[in-house]
């Protein structure tokens, strides 16, 4: 019988490490091709891990909350055949291959280790406390010191401390009024009076205990999912981050409401697929972003990144009622059939929980519509580190001023607002305006007779 090795994939360019949240298969389960085995979870998406092959699973290596770095052997699953028949063939080339596979991924992640070092603060895994690079980098963009971090009671395997022990750390953190580092630059008053310290760590203890629920009789208390959590991190971490600005526009988009109509039913019949307007504004925004491409950059630190490729995030709804943004990579190469397979495809496997890690990286710029739920405009908040995202609002049948060369006259016309959020930092009100207008031109200027 031969063995094959499961490995943690490759979850995208950020993404260099997860956490093993639950097994779905026991050793001596019988497994299928594509069927899940494990699921895991970064900062960015939870996920399934499928099985490349039909076998028996024979080892775990790993157990629930193990921080796995990518290319990392999870599991290993037992399959038909000998170990010949699939080895022979070029033994001495696979087996050189993969240790220069392995090579390279070690070489990559000695090389973040050493990146880490030399810019973090010195927050660093101590006695039996070992902390993830994750919760090291969350600790360095807080501010939470070793001290803190080592006084943090651990949920995860052997008392490690996780992603969610430390964000719930922050957020007790952030209620406070007295920090532990404001108490640590004091030092002279400790050392000339002990009989203090012992209130120094009760009010260091008490500050780590979260503030209790007040809730009325009937209220009920809900948990914040890990998600949710992660979530809101994020949102307040933009908000004080980027100096958000909001540019408003309106765009007539009867042509487009008209030209849809006429062509839905032929192109479900050809092709299979629902032709919905998100398809058609996607197309606007990536020429617009290619008309403009300092919209198209990304913000870290003092440093602006001008991206080649033109990745569009598309907000979707989650079941549970989340946000996730899935990314169409290279959205300006796309012309609008392969546009609405991508945005359907996405958009589907995100409302049944399959996305891939890979799927939800690599955005340059996002597209979130609020006329879903009915709303004319809105106010985003940018995703980091990209420096705008437009709202698309509802369509709405309203009357309007008709321009025609006989004259002006009173119509009934199908309009929009479109909502632009950007980050005022690096992206001036020129800029902004211009890009949002370009928007609104390319929809107003759709061809009533094109064909697709």
């Amino acid at each position: 019988m031969a063995k094959f090795e499961l490995k943690l994939p490759k979850m995208g360019e950020s993404v260099a490490e997860a956490t093993i949240t639950s097994w779905l298969k026991e050793v001596g389960d019988t497994i299928e091709a594509d069927e899940a085995v494990f699921e895991i979870a970064t900062d960015k998406v939870d996920s399934e891990v499928p099985s490349e092959v039909d076998g028996v699973l024979i080892e775990k290596r790993f157990e629930v909350d193990d921080v796995v770095q990518v290319g990392q052997t999870i599991a290993i699953i037992e399959i038909d055949g000998d170990d010949d028949s699939h080895h022979d063939a070029a033994p001495k080339e696979v087996q050189i291959e993969v240790k220069q596979d392995e090579s390279i991924a070690v070489a990559e992640v000695a090389q973040t280790v050493t990146a880490a070092k030399d810019t973090v603060a010195p927050v660093v895994s101590s006695g039996d406390r070992f902390y993830s690079p994750l919760v090291r980098n969350i600790a360095k963009q807080e501010g939470v010191e070793q001290q803190e971090l080592d006084s943090i009671t651990g949920t995860g395997k052997d008392g490690r401390v996780t992603k969610n022990d430390i964000l719930d750390y922050i957020e007790a953190r952030g209620s406070q009024t007295i920090s532990v580092k404001q108490e640590t630059s004091k030092p002279e008053p400790a050392a000339a009076a002990p009989k203090s310290a012992p209130a120094e760590t009760k009010t260091v203890e008490q500050k780590q205990k979260t503030s209790p629920v007040v809730a009325s009789e009937g209220d009920e208390i809900i948990e914040m999912t890990r998600m949710g959590k992660l979530i809101a991190h994020h949102m307040v971490e933009s908000v004080q981050k980027s100096a958000h600005v909001q540019s408003f526009i309106e765009a007539d988009v009867t042509t487009i409401w008209n030209w849809r109509n006429k062509v839905k039913n032929d192109f479900k019949k050809r092709e299979g697929e629902n032709l919905t307007f998100t398809p058609i504004f996607m197309e606007a925004v990536a020429k617009a972003l290619r008309d403009y491409p300092m919209m198209n950059i990304s913000l870290h630190g003092d440093t602006i990144v001008k991206k080649k490729h033109i990745n569009l995030g598309m907000a979707a709804a989650l079941p549970d009622g989340n946000l996730i943004v899935p990314v169409i990579k290279d959205a300006d190469q796309l012309n609008l059939v392969g546009m609405t397979k991508k945005v359907n495809d996405l958009a589907g496997r995100a409302r049944d929980n399959k996305l891939k890690p890979d799927d939800i990286a690599g955005g340059t710029y996002t597209v979130t519509n609020v006329g879903t739920f009915g709303s004319i405009m809105g106010t985003p908040i940018i995703n980091q580190p990209q420096v705008g995202i437009l709202a698309l609002g509802a369509i709405r049948k309203v009357p309007a001023v008709v321009e025609t060369p006989e004259g002006d006259f009173i119509g009934i016309r199908y309009r929009m607002f479109l909502s632009h959020s950007y980050d005022h930092r690096v992206v001036n009100g020129a800029l902004g305006g211009q890009f949002v207008k370009a928007i609104k031109d390319y929809l107003e200027a759709w061809d009533a007779n094109r064909e697709i």
